[in-house]
């Protein structure tokens, strides 16, 4: 990872954020985030905040736009944490189907998975509906499943350009 660049002003450092309330904030979920460190790298180039929000205590960078949540161990904290900060302009950063329909539903600005793929209003329906129909046949298997297909670069090159053009959007819907 690259070295992060030196904050803007470190005296309008507030609680570890820059950023004016009302711009961009990236929301992770980051117990099995595999992108973390491609947030990171496009956040300090937008010079846009990020929370990671975990179960467990998690490494993550010295720098004023990077701040981590800790929250509870209880079932689906880091989701109901992260559903009650969604604004329009959040981007949530998420493998979560269900937690993705909660923030598309809050008016979050954007989805994205760690793949790259976009979750939307006209894909997640589908989303929840083939996790649904996965759940059950795995339900009904007998002996081991095969799982998702390996994280691959591809999936990171994608990540990073969704996740650029994701804050791109915002920046420019926020100041026309």
């Amino acid at each position: 990872m690259s070295r992060p660049p030196r904050p803007p002003d470190a005296a309008a450092n507030i609680r570890g954020m820059f950023a004016p309330a009302h711009g961009p904030i990236i929301l992770v979920d980051a117990d099995a985030c595999p992108v973390k460190d491609e947030v990171y790298k496009v956040a300090w180039r937008h010079e846009v905040p990020v929370r990671i929000v975990s179960n467990a205590r998690l490494r993550v960078p010295q720098h004023p736009l990077i701040e981590r949540v800790t929250v509870s161990d209880a079932f689906d904290a880091a989701d109901d944490w992260i559903a009650a900060q969604v604004t329009p302009a959040a981007i949530v950063v998420t493998g979560d189907i269900l937690l993705a329909d909660r923030c598309l539903k809050s008016g979050a600005g954007a989805v994205i998975g760690p793949d790259g793929r976009p979750f939307t209003a006209a894909s997640i329906g589908t989303a929840v509906a083939t996790r649904a129909i996965l759940a059950d046949l795995r339900a009904g298997a007998a002996g081991p499943q095969g799982g998702p297909a390996p994280f691959a670069r591809s999936d990171r090159s994608r990540f990073l350009s969704a996740l650029d053009e994701a804050l791109v959007r915002l920046k420019r819907a926020r100041n026309p």
